[in-house]
């Protein structure tokens, strides 16, 4: 196993932005449980829902007063929520979250501020996170629903939550009720299995949340391209994107979701039933499809381990995968070091 400090030493020298202040570097003691939320902004959040739950069955899990829709996936405690963008803002994946382990709000956030981050009143909900980098808020929903949420030095926008948080109401956030009935979808999701976002300085990125949360690599995609491993060793995020001069908006460039029997074919047949159709040679844009094949200098296997992606009613782009896919090598992508 390669776990991130062996990843620091052997990546020692690559950018100058490695060596970060000690506090940075530093364990916050929080300890990530599960990939357990994301959520999108879309220009028509029904046709949304209607997409979604059509192609995956998604069922209604809460519905909150500030107009979010929260759509739980499979049959894990995990959710994905969609919200109307606003008049300036382009559809996008906006923030992800994590369930932590033994979650205290006040004692997360203490730790959140020993790490360096600065707590903050909570900014407007169409503030990109750029503009409030190393810090963090509590966004109080309703009466008594507050959240935790960091930016981080390149504007991620993340979610800290405890582990039964649904989206709902209630001091953790975990009155949901039942969730509404909806049809069975074309494909029964089991998780999210990974997030990868484009940020400045992305080795920086690894090396601040392998530290900061303890976390190890799982896999590696190519040469200085770890995969970051989350609790159960097939999650991870992937933070990729070179040093650039001024500041670059962090950008989660897709969500990937897994499941059982996973046949190229037949992903792509139930794409098409769903009026999701082949990119080709198109620029892409809303419901296209295409297959990439991650070769062996990329950690795939000869021939090429294939990666589904597809894109919705907004041009938002997500991943299919087997539920063993880990973002390694091999056919599905589950040979990984964890």
């Amino acid at each position: 196993m390669l776990n991130r400090r062996r990843f620091l030493a052997s990546t020692a020298g690559v950018t100058g932005s490695l060596l970060l202040p000690s506090h940075l570097l530093a364990q916050s003691g929080i300890r990530l449980e599960k990939l357990n939320y994301f959520e999108i902004r879309v220009t028509d959040p029904g046709r949304s829902l209607s997409f979604y739950q059509g192609l995956f069955g998604m069922p209604v899990q809460f519905r909150s007063s500030d107009g979010r829709i929260f759509m739980k996936i499979g049959d894990s405690r995990q959710y994905m929520a969609i919200r109307q963008a606003g008049g300036n803002e382009a559809p996008a994946i906006t923030q992800l979250g994590y369930s932590v382990s033994n979650y205290d709000l006040d004692s997360n956030l203490a730790a959140l501020k020993a790490g360096g981050f600065r707590e903050i009143d909570a900014p407007d909900i169409a503030l990109p996170g750029i503009e409030n980098p190393m810090c963090t808020w509590v966004q109080v929903r309703g009466d008594d629903t507050p959240t935790l949420y960091f930016s981080d030095e390149r504007g991620l926008i993340v979610q800290l939550t405890d582990t039964s948080w649904c989206g709902g109401t209630g001091p953790l956030g975990s009155e949901c009720g039942a969730p509404e009935a909806v049809p069975a979808g074309l494909i029964a999701l089991g998780e999210i299995n990974h997030f990868t976002s484009f940020v400045n300085d992305g080795a920086a990125a690894n090396v601040f949340y392998q530290n900061f949360f303890d976390l190890d690599i799982q896999a590696f995609q190519g040469p200085g391209a770890p995969v970051t491993g989350i609790g159960d060793g097939k999650q991870f995020v992937m933070y990729a994107g070179g040093p650039s001069a001024g500041r670059v908006p962090a950008n989660i460039h897709h969500v990937s979701f897994n499941f059982d029997g996973f046949i190229v074919d037949d992903v792509l047949q139930k794409f098409e039933q769903r009026g999701i159709t082949a990119r080709g040679e198109r620029q892409l844009g809303p419901l296209m499809h295409y297959i990439s094949l991650r070769m062996p200098a990329r950690g795939g296997v000869e021939g090429g381990t294939p990666e589904v992606y597809f894109t919705d009613p907004d041009g938002i782009l997500m991943q299919l995968q087997d539920s063993s896919y880990c973002g390694g090598g091999g056919y599905l992508g589950d040979q990984c070091l964890l």
